[in-house]
């Protein structure tokens, strides 16, 4: 059930999985309306309701292939502007944003809905039988597709809105700010339900992975019935995210174990030849710091974005501090078995800014910005070592201002509460 989850939290990111499903659907009501129209349901309309049903069969078979043509035409201009939105997002964002937006239900739902409704109308069209007797005309059927197309435009309308606010930076940074929020939410919950208590480390055996690619998961049930079975503990200590190639020592065994359990518990670890963002928190602030680091390119010049996501980040950074460098998966009897280890928030912040160094430190206003940033993060960290952190990236970002800000005054600005654009 585990591998099941997994396997359907990576396909319903394509951008088919929905518009397949409802395509399916609409296969299935137009052979349910066959049905019915072989059970004369026109028939009886035309006797309860005439002015409902279309019982010319000429007008039938030109208003269904007119219908038809008009969608198609409307599934091309739909599609047409998804690639645009793609294209506009990787060149002017960052081309990690492109999952966020080709995994978005709701334009896969609009689609799902076109295609359904073009693949209904094209088997009712072929249904129709060559004669012009009343009760063979599917004029019931030929109904409901014409409720479908007025669905279908609809949800164009819909769609030429929703795709129109999905562009806008400020959409896509609130979107992954809010993914990523949620995501690290949960996983303090999660880390907060279960002690940290676990047995000692020493002696246990390490393992090489015979796997290569994108570490992005674990089967957690499947992995605490192994340790159970065999009465032993695992730590993971490779993390989420991270390329792995074959040879690495990825995991720990308590106590030695055969090498068809190891095959076992590898097996529970799984790759990707790409990367997917799921439910790891890290590509959150790696998206948001790009989309800020893009936005100050010369080609967009965009300083107000970059402002906006540093916002972003001190937000999730705060949470972030919060959460445990490991967590744990508990069995049944509440026993801690598997330790997973996290990035650690040192590590996170040390990337997130030496790409705004390299990349802004010729900008008085973002380099205000993230020290207002690390300052505020420096009077709320909970524990030494996270203060510690975050003063050394606080004396490196000083040391890059003094150096390439040539300006006097913007440097004393920088070092005072003026209020910035943000």
């Amino acid at each position: 059930m585990n591998r099941l989850k997994k396997f359907f939290q990576t396909i319903k990111g394509k951008i088919a999985f929905y518009p397949s499903l409802i395509s399916l659907l609409g296969v299935l009501l137009a052979f349910v309306m066959i049905y019915l129209e072989q059970k004369q349901i026109s028939a009886y309309l035309m006797k309860v309701a005439p002015s409902l049903v279309i019982n010319n069969l000429d007008t039938a078979q030109i208003l269904l292939s007119t219908l038809i043509s008009g969608l198609i035409s409307l599934v091309v201009f739909s599609f047409s502007m998804v690639m645009v939105l793609l294209n506009q997002a990787s060149s002017n964002f960052s081309p990690r944003v492109l999952p966020g937006i080709i995994s978005n239900q709701k334009h896969q739902v609009v689609l799902g809905i076109y295609i359904a409704t073009i693949l209904y109308m094209i088997f009712i069209l072929v249904s129709i039988e060559p004669t012009g007797s009343a009760y063979q005309t599917p004029g019931f059927a030929v109904l409901i597709g014409i409720i479908l197309t007025v669905v279908c435009l609809g949800s164009f309308i819909y769609f030429i809105h929703h795709i129109s606010q999905s562009i806008q930076v400020g959409k896509i940074l609130t979107s992954i700010h809010e993914r990523t929020k949620n995501t690290i939410l949960k996983t303090i919950k999660e880390q907060n339900a279960v002690s940290a208590d676990f047995n000692g480390r020493d002696n246990w055996t390490d393992v090489k992975i015979n796997k290569t690619g994108y570490f992005y998961g674990i089967l957690e049930n499947e992995l605490l019935e192994i340790c159970k079975e065999h009465s032993t503990n695992v730590i993971v200590h490779i993390l989420k995210g991270q390329f792995i190639v074959s040879g690495t020592n990825s995991f720990l065994t308590e106590t030695p174990v055969p090498p068809e359990v190891r095959e076992k518990i590898m097996d529970t670890l799984l790759f990707n030849n790409e990367e997917l963002v799921g439910e790891n928190d890290v590509y959150g602030f790696r998206q948001i710091s790009e989309i800020g680091i893009k936005a100050m390119s010369p080609g967009i010049n965009d300083p107000g974005t970059a402002l906006s996501s540093i916002d972003c980040l001190t937000s999730l950074f705060v949470l972030y501090m919060d959460k445990r460098e490991q967590y744990y998966l508990t069995d049944d009897n509440g026993k801690n078995r598997v330790e997973i280890k996290n990035i650690k928030f040192s590590e996170i912040l040390y990337n997130v800014m030496t790409s705004y160094r390299i990349y802004c430190k010729h900008d008085t206003l973002v380099m205000k910005k993230l020290l207002g940033m690390l300052n505020t993060l420096a009077t709320i960290a909970p524990n030494s070592l996270l203060r510690e952190a975050i003063h050394l990236e606080i004396a490196q970002l000083k040391l890059v201002i003094n150096t390439h800000i040539d300006n006097e005054r913007d440097v004393s600005k920088i070092e005072t509460d003026f209020v910035s654009w943000s």
